[in-house]
Order: structure tokens, then C-alpha cells, then sequence
């Protein structure tokens, strides 16, 4: 049963988003997937209850690496909610090897190939970390559109082409640079971290999100915040100074939220009042 009347509009809620576990609901109309399921089942259970959602309400979920703070909840999950979970293939492949009872319930995706559910179609893209295959996704319904990239080490002309032209885009603000350089971490941590196939800092997501502005991203949330490593008020400051002058709203997830945002509809050229 639908608890939720279909809208103009699409929604994301952030269930989860950061090292300690990560989760995003994206609901367009009647459909609704998760992005990643890094907490307990527990936790998405009480969050989709309090949006008046079931799990017989959700279509599937998408993976976007193998990491345990994104795929926790997976294992218990189809126990008792037989949802299917899409990954590309190398993906796929480490979440049979980890868990042989997710097997039945794999749906091989093409990476830049879109796929089909209900009144949305998702795009996965690659982004550049350390494990063989790691992707973000990019959600579009008749007018609306979502993407989500984060754990990545650098900004690839591949993320762009995915992310530019996005009413509402989520991207990562992993760390501070001064923070993890002089931080508690081991020195080869570090040199993981702030690797090409590590993870974002607050400097470069700032530079990503001036071009995501510049080319119509109406709301920016930023993502994926460590929280040895980094402070919601550097990150948001950082990147609010890169926006000045664009008129996008800056926003920041909560390493547990929810965090709902309206992702409304593009203006088109014939829009544009002169």
C-alpha cells in the first residue's frame, strides 16, 4: 500500500551519510529506491516509518561499493525484505563473494547505461577509489534530477558529465586537508585518504560545486563528512564561499539524519523571464 501521494517533484532524504554508515532515499511520484543500505536495518526501518513509507514501498536498492558502511544492512535485509539490489558487475561480484545469500536477489547494471523503474530511470558512473569498483548514481524522472557521488578521490570528466545540469546534486566533503595531515591517523591512511582513489576534501568540493552552480545545480548537499577529520562548519564554509554570487542553497547531511530535500524541475530556456 502507498502511504504517499504521487508529486510534481522529486525528494531525496538522507538517512545516513558518513563513514559510520550511509543511506538515501529518493522518492519521484510512486517510486522509491535507496542509495546504499550502510545502516542497520533497524535504523531505515524507523526512518521509513516516520516518512509513512514500508519496505513493500521501496522498489530496490542501489549499490555503490562494497564497503561495509555502505551495504550493512544488506544481509538482514533480504531475510526478511526480498528487494532487488542493483550493482554493476565487479560490485555484484564482491557482495556474492562477502554475502552468498544476496545472489538471488543481484540485478547486473551497465555503468552508463540508463535503467528503467517505475517513472525514474538511474544512471551508475564510475568514481575513482580504493577497491576495483566504485560508482555514483544520477536519478532522473520526466523533469527532475538527483545524483549522488561520493568516496572519490578526484573529480573524473566521467562524474561531471553525470553530475552537470542536476536540479540537486549530493557530493563529498570527506575531510579538511590541516585537519587529517595533522591529525591522529597513521601517515599511510593519510596517504590513502588524500590519494586519487581516496576521497574528496572540502578545497575540491568547493571547485566541483562552483561548476555544478554554474551549470543550474539549484541545492548542493554536501556529504560523506569524516568526523575525525573534518567539522560541518569548515566544510560548509569552505564551500559556501565558492558559491557566492550563484544563488544555489548549500546544505550539509548529518552522519545520522533524516535530511529531506525538494528537488524540483530545471527551468528550461523558455522559462528564463528576460
Amino acid at each position: 500500500m502507498d502511504n504517499q501521494p504521487a508529486s510534481e517533484y522529486m525528494y531525496i532524504t538522507v538517512f545516513a551519510s558518513g563513514s559510520s554508515g550511509n543511506c538515501t532515499l529518493v522518492s519521484a511520484g510512486h517510486t522509491r529506491l535507496l542509495i546504499d543500505a550502510g545502516i542497520s536495518m533497524r535504523r531505515i526501518t524507523s526512518f521509513l516509518s516516520d516518512a509513512a513509507l514500508r519496505w513493500e514501498d521501496i522498489n530496490g536498492i542501489l549499490v555503490t561499493h562494497e564497503h561495509s558502511d555502505h551495504i550493512l544492512a544488506l544481509p538482514m535485509l533480504v531475510k526478511y525484505h526480498p528487494l532487488p539490489i542493483y550493482a554493476p558487475h565487479t560490485v555484484a561480484n564482491r557482495l556474492r563473494g562477502r554475502y552468498p545469500e544476496l545472489e538471488e536477489h543481484l540485478c547486473i547494471i551497465p555503468v552508463g547505461e540508463h535503467v528503467s523503474i517505475g517513472e525514474v530511470h538511474f544512471t551508475a558512473f564510475h568514481t575513482p577509489h580504493d577497491t576495483d569498483e566504485s560508482v555514483g548514481y544520477r536519478i532522473d524522472d520526466s523533469d527532475c534530477s538527483f545524483a549522488l557521488a561520493t568516496d572519490m578521490g578526484h573529480v573524473t570528466d566521467e562524474i561531471r558529465s553525470a553530475l552537470l545540469g542536476c536540479g540537486t546534486v549530493l557530493i563529498e566533503a570527506n575531510h579538511d586537508e590541516d585537519m587529517l595531515i595533522n591529525g591522529p591517523y597513521p601517515l599511510p591512511l593519510k596517504r590513502r585518504i588524500l590519494s586519487e582513489r581516496g576521497h574528496l576534501s572540502n578545497g575540491n568540493a568547493a571547485i566541483l560545486a562552483r561548476e555544478l552552480a554554474e551549470h543550474g545545480t539549484a541545492h548542493i548537499v554536501l556529504g560523506h563528512l569524516s568526523r575525525e577529520n573534518n567539522l560541518p562548519e569548515l566544510a560548509m564554509g569552505t564551500v559556501a564561499a565558492a558559491l557566492l554570487g550563484t544563488g544555489a542553497e548549500l546544505l550539509c547531511a548529518p552522519p545520522l539524519g533524516p535530511l529531506t530535500v525538494s528537488v524540483e524541475p530545471l527551468l528550461k530556456s523558455e522559462d528564463v523571464p528576460c
